[in-house]
């Protein structure tokens, strides 16, 4: 990537400024995109859900056109933590979907076109996603309804739009079978128009809104977590824009440096290596009906302890979609999570923990996630088949001498998930914190770690949320 195209990404991350949309005039605007949008989203049973059926031979639920997704079962056999075998319903969703954001020069800045969307599992209704995020089932128009909007400019090769970012990136690994979706930003150079329920946000605005809780949906925080920054010579020049001496500074010289990790990226991945080369991961698709301690009920597909997770039927009604009304099945999570990464200051630079992460569904056994992800509350006492490594700093942070940087309830997917979100945080450690690891723990740098979610399935989605939250001001 070009110096230029970094700086702009930066120089728009240290703006909060914005003439075409205050901060405080967004929080608005937002409250009134969800009263003034009819939706409804209620339970259902299985019996009244439309156009979708379980197969008789698998007991799979599937849609009639056979597109859009299914939930199956799969088999699982590892030598990877403690629970060597077990069975689960999983989403398969194979196709490859659009998550782009479209932006634009104004005034020198880089502006992001974001969208107030209504997802049926959103937690508090409208949430902000990315300008087009749409599965290849919704832009090629299964649905029968209309193509989403600014579909033409990702499809399009045409002379007015630069691609900055393109990458595939995964998906929750424990919820969908080897599923990836296209994270892409394009500059726009000619006029645009903005259409109902969009609106022109720097990047900054967007990584202060990840302050507050469920504003800024998955598919945002994942496509703008790979944005790139640059090397340290950017600092000069965007002098004025930054704050020196503060934590979010630090974290920026986090970003930019390139000298003082203590591990190299090569170092890193022959560690990566030689835990994909030890670990097995055996996946088989079986019949749904087939799994074992999962049962189904008029109204739910669950675990026989209410563990885990959930399908359930909804029927959803949102007055601005392609289509008004529809039913479909969603995964229903049993409690809330806590996805979380330790830091700490190493030869003056700030060093992430991460964790080397064997998930069902993961395209390549292994994936980095957070130090800390426990998802459907299972860190709780009692709740775990497992310990969980470093949960205690989570858990009582000041009591183990470390400091809490970033705490906030970010939801999960909701066009697939009801209501689900997890704790993100970031946790500062102390100087007396060990850096000897066990095995499947590492520390990088965000420069690090920016390098490989350049790369596809290096980064799992929990920790690329979780980074999209880092802050320069």
């Amino acid at each position: 990537m070009n110096k230029e195209v970094e700086y702009n990404f930066l120089k728009s991350a240290l703006t909060l400024e914005n003439p075409l949309m205050s901060t405080a005039n967004f929080m608005q605007w937002l409250e009134d995109k969800k009263a003034s949008t009819h939706h409804s989203i209620k339970e259902i049973s299985f019996s009244v859900m439309e156009n979708w059926e379980f197969e008789e031979e698998t007991g799979n639920l599937v849609h009639s056109s056979r597109k859009f997704f299914s939930i199956e079962g799969i088999q699982i056999k590892t030598n990877w933590g403690n629970v060597k075998e077990w069975t689960q319903p999983i989403i398969n969703q194979p196709e490859i979907g659009f998550l782009g954001i479209v932006t634009k020069k104004i005034d020198g800045i880089l502006y992001f076109l974001m969208q107030a969307k209504i997802e049926p599992g959103n937690i508090n209704a409208v949430q902000i996603s990315p300008t087009l995020q749409a599965t290849k089932s919704n832009y090629t128009q299964v649905h029968k309804g209309n193509p989403p909007l600014y579909l033409e400019y990702f499809l399009d090769k045409r002379d007015d739009v630069e691609v900055l970012l393109d990458q595939l990136q995964s998906e929750q690994g424990a919820r969908f079978l080897r599923k990836r979706n296209r994270n892409i930003i394009i500059e726009v150079s000619s006029d645009i128009e903005v259409k109902e329920d969009f609106c022109w946000l720097t990047l900054g605005q967007i990584k202060e809104l990840l302050k507050l809780d469920n504003i800024i949906n998955m598919d945002t925080r994942t496509v703008i977590s790979g944005i790139p920054y640059g090397d340290t010579s950017v600092l000069s020049e965007l002098k004025e824009n930054i704050k020196t001496g503060t934590f979010e500074y630090d974290l920026l010289l986090s970003e930019l440096d390139t000298t003082h990790a203590v591990n190299s990226v090569e170092g890193i991945i022959s560690w990566i290596t030689r835990l994909k080369a030890f670990a097995e991961l055996e996946v088989n698709k079986i019949p749904l009906k087939d799994l074992k301690e999962w049962t189904k009920d008029e109204f739910r597909i669950h675990h026989v302890q209410n563990k885990y997770f959930s399908v359930i039927g909804v029927r959803a009604e949102i007055g601005n979609r392609e289509v008004a009304s529809w039913t479909q099945p969603l995964v229903k999570s049993a409690q809330e999570g806590i996805i979380a990464f330790i830091i700490k200051k190493i030869n003056g630079v700030y060093h992430f923990l991460v964790q080397a992460k064997m998930e069902s569904g993961n395209f390549d056994i292994i994936e980095l996630a957070p130090t800390v992800q426990c998802l459907t509350g299972n860190y709780r006492k009692g709740q775990n088949e497992y310990e969980v490594d470093f949960i205690e700093y989570v858990l009582e942070p000041e009591k183990n001498n470390a400091i809490v940087r970033y705490s906030a309830f970010q939801s999960e997917e909701g066009g697939r998930f009801f209501e689900e979100q997890n704790k993100n945080m970031i946790i500062e450690v102390s100087d007396e914190f060990s850096l000897e690891l066990p095995d499947k723990y590492n520390w990088m740098t965000l420069n690090q770690i920016k390098t490989f979610i350049k790369f596809n399935n290096y980064l799992n989605i929990q920790s690329r949320s979780l980074l999209s939250a880092v802050r320069f001001i």
